[in-house]
């Protein structure tokens, strides 16, 4: 037996089955998100120097290990020089857009 698919039914899906399109973020939402990266970012290693100095207090104190206390100021060194390459390659790429002739 052979059914037959109704025509209507299938136009009535076409709407449904087609995936939303993401839009695109305007140039004040693409600046804000990147502000707000940035001032996360660099909370982010402020919060990692103040954790140093607490483990480095508590190291004198004989409360935490010397192995912590490394490691702690390895990932704030690391933090801090990665923050110190990204703001160089802004500033390049600001004094670069500032050399460009229009």
């Amino acid at each position: 037996m052979i059914q037959t698919i109704n025509l209507n039914t299938t136009k009535a899906l076409e709407g449904v089955v087609q995936p939303n399109k993401p839009s695109m973020p305007t140039p004040s939402e693409s600046i804000k998100e990147f502000s707000s990266y940035l001032t996360n970012a660099l909370n982010g290693v402020a919060a990692q120097e103040k954790n140093v100095e607490t483990l480095n207090s508590q190291f004198q104190l004989g409360q935490v290990s010397v192995d912590q206390v490394m490691i702690a100021s390895e990932q704030a060194l690391l933090s801090l020089q990665l923050t110190t390459q990204v703001r160089n390659k802004v500033i390049e790429a600001y004094q670069e857009i500032m050399r460009t002739q229009i």
